[in-house]
């Protein structure tokens, strides 16, 4: 007899399984772990938006560039980590059906929001750098907050899609989320019928178009500004003008290295257990979220200046006040 699949999924809700092989003992240590780098994406990234926002002189394009990711990483810690959290810290891995492909779906959507707001940035700094006779016309706060502002839509009718695509499956196997959180591959691995695996190809052609195509700018640009710094006569000149994009490359490799190397390794059959897959999914989803903030305030020499100034006016009405 010949088997029907539909739509419908008796499932109502998925567990997340997060690390398979962790004993009960560390759950209390781990769900720690993850309040603390929840505590630093939220402090960190809210800190970046504030202070951009309240300093006028920051509010150029490279910075409201850096406030686009600062929301991008606050958001997207929002939407993964409470979740985990939960999960170790309260006993509770329940997350309903409808509820796991909304927290996919962001999940997603954030990360080519990522992609495309780093292909700006490198926009940016291009013209910056190889055509700085330009930029003032062709780098704008109103232009690059239009280009933001695409970078956040062209994905949505994309992921959309996507979520759309993966409901269209029938759930009949496990609803164990081999992951700290729901996404389209552990998603649809538990799902049955031969429209499983277009539903996964065509997925993975949407990601690839979204983190391949901004990094083949990204990859141009570079190594165009590379290009210009080496033909500088002037060392002082080539030191001062790579770090001014020092950066946004600290920023794109941070996002982009660890993906690409989950990639290839998966490519040529390397293959990695599965609390390793988990972990390294982790680390290149949650760790720029977490130390974006710092290479801004740290790598960034504007923002560092302006915020040591701030902080000696600090300290020297402090001890006006102590004085009195």
């Amino acid at each position: 007899m010949k088997m029907i699949y539909t739509n419908v999924s008796g499932m109502k809700d998925f567990l997340i399984l997060g690390f398979p092989g962790l004993l009960p003992i560390y759950y209390g240590p781990v769900s720690a772990l993850f309040f603390f780098v929840y505590l630093a994406i939220a402090i960190g990234n809210i800190f970046i938006l504030a202070f951009v926002i309240y300093e006028k002189s920051l509010q150029k394009p490279t910075y409201l560039v850096f406030c686009h990711l600062a929301l991008n990483d606050l958001t997207f810690g929002t939407v993964t980590l409470p979740k985990i959290i939960s999960k170790y810290w309260f006993d509770d891995s329940n997350i309903s059906f409808y509820g796991c492909f909304t927290q996919m779906f962001f999940v997603h959507y954030l990360g080519s929001v990522t992609s495309f707001n780093l292909l700006v940035m490198a926009i940016d700094r291009f013209i910056a750098i190889c055509v700085p006779l330009r930029y003032p016309v062709l780098i704008t706060n109103n232009i690059i907050s239009v280009l933001c502002g695409l970078a956040w839509f062209i994905p949505l009718p994309l992921m959309v899609t996507t979520a759309l695509h993966a409901l269209t499956l029938s759930y009949c196997k496990s609803n164990v989320i081999a992951q700290c959180f729901c996404d389209h591959i552990s998603i649809t691995y538990q799902a049955c019928g031969r429209e499983v695996k277009i539903v996964q190809v065509t997925a993975l052609c949407i990601a690839m178009f979204c983190l391949l195509l901004p990094l083949a700018f990204i990859l141009f640009s570079y190594v165009s500004i590379i290009v210009v710094i080496l033909k500088m006569s002037n060392a002082a000149g080539r030191k001062r003008t790579l770090s001014t994009c020092s950066p946004q490359i600290f920023i794109t490799c941070l996002f982009y290295l660890p993906r690409c190397f989950v990639y290839v390794a998966n490519t040529v059959g390397f293959s990695f257990s599965l609390d390793v897959r988990i972990l390294l999914v982790l680390l290149y989803s949650l760790l720029p979220a977490a130390l974006n903030p710092i290479i801004y305030c740290f790598k960034t020499q504007e923002i560092k200046q302006t915020l040591i100034k701030k902080l000696k006016k600090t300290r020297i009405g402090i001890d006006i006040k102590l004085s009195f």
